[in-house]
């Protein structure tokens, strides 16, 4: 699998991280460099991580899936791509989740505006950022399991997947705080057309080009 097929990945796969940035971005009242450097940290070694164990794990059983491994590899793409666009269309906008929201202690840039939202304190705390991480990262487990089947070596994926998740993941902390919830949505719609695309385009490279 060259380079720009695994930056592709690493990039559909970041949008799950870089979506709930944006919304943190915007939750967190609070929100600055400090809260979201630790954050992108805890996604992005997440990403980095699952990779590495989804692909070990199939490595024990790639004798007896390699007739079918194209296959596989469509099917764990395919599915999480959907599952990323169905969350897209499907899931409550951030605007309805932060209706009852209380008023923010920390002073708005504009007088005549009230901010809303958590403090960072309540809402960035390690056991949430580890829930977030592993539910944001989920699917990198099965990418792992794909290149297992692809026979792809894990490392250099692996580390472009978590570079790229960090980096996603700050910039969509920083939207979050000056654009609000709008982002979220398309990041993830395009997050899911990416896996999808790169799904079939590892089905059609087999069954035409092999």
């Amino acid at each position: 699998m060259n380079f720009i097929t695994v930056l592709f990945i690493a990039a559909g796969l970041a949008m799950d991280a870089f979506a709930v940035s944006i919304s943190a971005g915007m939750t967190v009242c609070d929100f600055n460099r400090r809260h979201n450097l630790r954050m992108s940290l805890y996604f992005g070694l997440f990403q980095f991580a699952m990779p590495v164990v989804g692909f070990f794990f199939a490595l024990s059983a790639r004798s007896y899936i390699e007739r079918f491994d194209h296959w596989i590899a469509f099917a764990l793409l395919t599915l999480i791509g959907g599952k990323m666009l169905w969350e897209a269309f499907f899931s409550k906008r951030e605007e309805e989740l932060l209706e009852n929201a209380p008023s923010c202690p920390v002073p708005s840039e504009t007088a005549a505006a009230v901010k809303k939202g958590v403090m960072a304190a309540d809402f960035l705390t390690t056991k949430r950022l580890l829930v977030l991480a592993v539910a944001t990262s989920i699917d990198a487990l099965a990418v792992g399991v794909s290149l297992s089947v692809l026979h792809t070596d894990i490392w250099q994926p692996a580390v472009i997947i978590g570079v790229v998740a960090f980096g996603f993941s700050f910039a969509g902390g920083v939207l979050g705080c000056r654009i609000g919830p709008a982002l979220g949505k398309i990041a993830e719609i395009a997050g899911g057309l990416i896996l999808v695309g790169i799904g079939v385009k590892i089905l059609l490279d087999h069954i035409y080009f092999v």
